[in-house]
């Protein structure tokens, strides 16, 4: 869920960090404590009933006018949900248009603030106080200028280009025109982030020094594949049909021509300011208190990620207590394969030929199998499913080294783009099959594809609710889900098995390694060890892990605290409910709202139970 997350947590999953000044319109965000929301309808006042009607329609058309604004400045993530009126523009990254967004978030602030909600249903009330509590958290985040730190070894302007290409849809003349007219203006937002980068540069907010040389190396690759190789031509390799001779000529003249001498430059010009200006001034520390308000910044990661108020401390924790009661978990297990300690086995998986694809392509075939088996037996656990089926496609082998195991990118409302998991089959046989089904449940069904397919068909509530998210209950659905498959009796290969308890680890991992880089000031080797201690990951996902975390601050914390609480939640459903119980209609209930905050859900199910009673 690459681009997407990247929006939500105002860095990807993400079009990346380069767009945080216009994503932050898209609804993408929430945090616990801004707000008071009550589950309860406002009591009964003497509200004039046409009075009421004009403020309701006051709000539906400021959530209409907010949402365009945020279309009209974020032209590629219009695109990505099929909206066209923006496809031969890209977003502007100038110091003033990032200015003109935050004084328009404020702006806007006001305005929602000064609506009047006595009256409103719980539904209009929630509308409300989610976009108000949106963007006074914007508000918040500003002091902390973001923006000029937007390119990370794992997203960036650099990645995020040649990866829209392929969410784009090419189906007319125009679409082609359109494209050009985008690849014309690669130039100009490459300069633009340049100038917000040379200004991270002398606020000392940088990224970590070693990981800088990842960045150029990427660019590098990507114009070394050639003109006819490179992504941004793919869409002239085959036309629609019913293109005549004379556009396609034209057409594929034109494309050519723009990546040749517009987009192939730029990334050799990029590549050579990271290396030679960039990189050597990156920071030497690598958690994010070596920031400037370093520890303030780590607290509003937290709190904006998992959508409550703990504290680093807390969480850090929370995640001990996980490792050791997963561990003992793993450990049974190895135990039951027939070694005596998880070191042993971990280490006897190196060795072992059948946890280890033979291809690209098994890798895939395995995907594909865990997902088609998961279709058969949705309906026992949903009574509401999604209109379109996912699809399982292949990394980009230009990103291969830096992408993670796979990624889920939602597909577009309309249905003209279906959502994909991404699978990465680089160094398949340094890679293990172990944790293949849980993460084709995670990423896919019931998981990441799910519940963002069912939030964008949601009817009777704003869009910026259907498309948006928050990264806590995003993540922790999907990790909630992998349990899932337990539950209906898959993981019947013990190492597939001991796979899925290994992903649980990793999550748990997160909380503890996340708050010791940026919270306790560990250093990079500590989280690895802490990996190798504690789990049998393969050393290239641990390596990809760490500077992961090391770059999405807080992120990664949004697993296993949004995986609790639909835990916490579900049991108090199951007690307060007894026979009355329907898990059915409870994981109906969790997808019903959109993303919501888990404070927010928490208030949501209690009513629900209090209903059911």
């Amino acid at each position: 869920m690459k681009l997407q997350k990247q929006l939500q947590t105002g860095l990807s999953a993400g079009l990346s960090a380069s767009l945080t000044a216009t994503a932050l319109f898209l609804g993408l965000s929430g945090s616990a404590g801004a707000l008071a929301i009550s589950s309860a309808e406002t009591p009964k006042q003497s509200v004039d009933s046409k009075n009421l009607a004009l403020r309701l329609t006051q709000l539906e058309a400021l959530l209409a006018e907010h949402w365009e604004y945020g279309l009209r400045h974020n032209p590629e993530y219009a695109s990505m949900l099929g909206d066209k009126r923006f496809n031969d523009q890209l977003h502007a990254f100038s110091q003033a248009s990032i200015d003109a967004d935050h004084k328009a978030s404020r702006e806007f602030l006001k305005r929602f603030k000064a609506i009047d909600s006595r009256g409103f249903s719980v539904q209009e009330k929630l509308n409300k106080d989610l976009m108000v509590r949106q963007l006074q958290e914007e508000s918040e985040g500003e002091k902390f200028k973001s923006w000029e730190m937007p390119v990370f070894q794992n997203s960036g302007l650099h990645l995020d280009l040649p990866e829209l290409v392929g969410m784009l849809s090419f189906s007319s003349v125009k679409d082609y025109d359109d494209y050009i007219a985008r690849l014309k203006q690669v130039p100009r937002l490459f300069d633009q982030t340049m100038l917000q980068m040379r200004k991270g540069m002398h606020d000392k907010i940088m990224p970590p020094a070693f990981l800088l040389p990842k960045i150029a190396k990427q660019c590098d690759s990507l114009v070394a594949l050639g003109l006819d190789d490179s992504p941004f031509a793919k869409p002239v390799k085959q036309f629609p049909e019913g293109f005549s001779e004379v556009d396609q000529k034209r057409l594929r003249a034109a494309v050519l021509d723009a990546v040749k001498n517009q987009v192939l430059p730029s990334y050799q010009k990029f590549a050579k300011f990271v290396a030679q200006e960039y990189a050597p001034l990156g920071r030497k520390d690598v958690g994010l208190w070596s920031l400037p308000s370093g520890e303030a910044r780590y607290r509003y990661q937290a709190k904006t990620q998992t959508t409550t108020n703990k504290t680093p401390e807390e969480i850090h924790q929370i995640g001990l207590k996980e490792v050791a009661r997963i561990e003992a978990q793993m450990l049974e297990t190895a135990k039951k394969i027939g070694f005596a300690d998880l070191k042993s086995f971990n280490a006897s998986l190196e060795k072992n030929s059948a946890v280890h694809p033979k291809s690209r392509q098994e890798i895939l075939d395995l995907y594909n199998k865990y997902t088609d088996q998961m279709y058969t037996k949705i309906p026992q656990l949903f009574g509401r499913l999604p209109k379109a089926k996912v699809t399982i496609m292949q990394v980009e082998e230009y990103r291969e080294k830096e992408a993670p195991g796979a990624s889920y990118n939602e597909g577009a409302p309309d249905g003209s783009r279906p959502g994909h998991v991404m699978v990465n089959t680089g160094d398949f046989e340094n890679r293990l099959t172990l944790s293949i089904e849980s993460t084709a449940l995670h990423e896919g069904v019931p998981g990441h594809h799910m519940q963002i397919s069912i939030a964008q068909e949601l009817e009777g509530i704003p869009i910026f609710r259907r498309q948006g998210g928050n990264n806590a209950y995003v993540e922790g659905w999907a990790l909630y889900s992998e349990r899932l498959g337990e539950e209906l009796g898959f993981y019947q290969d013990p190492y597939s098995y001991y796979g899925h308890l290994q992903d649980e680890m990793l999550r748990a991992i997160r909380l503890v390694v996340d708050t010791g880089l940026h919270y306790k000031k560990w250093s990079r080797q500590q989280v690895v060890d802490f990996f190798r201690d504690h789990s049998g990951i393969e050393e290239v996902e641990i390596q990809s892990e760490t500077d992961r975390y090391i770059v999405w601050p807080g992120q990664a914390l949004g697993y296993k605290m949004g995986q609790l609480k639909i835990l916490e939640l579900r049991d108090y459903a199951t007690k307060s409910l007894g026979a009355k119980f329907d898990i059915r209609a409870f994981h109906d209930e969790i997808l019903g709202a959109g993303a919501l905050p888990l404070d927010i859900l928490e208030t949501r199910i209690h009513s629900w139970v209090a209903a059911q009673k």
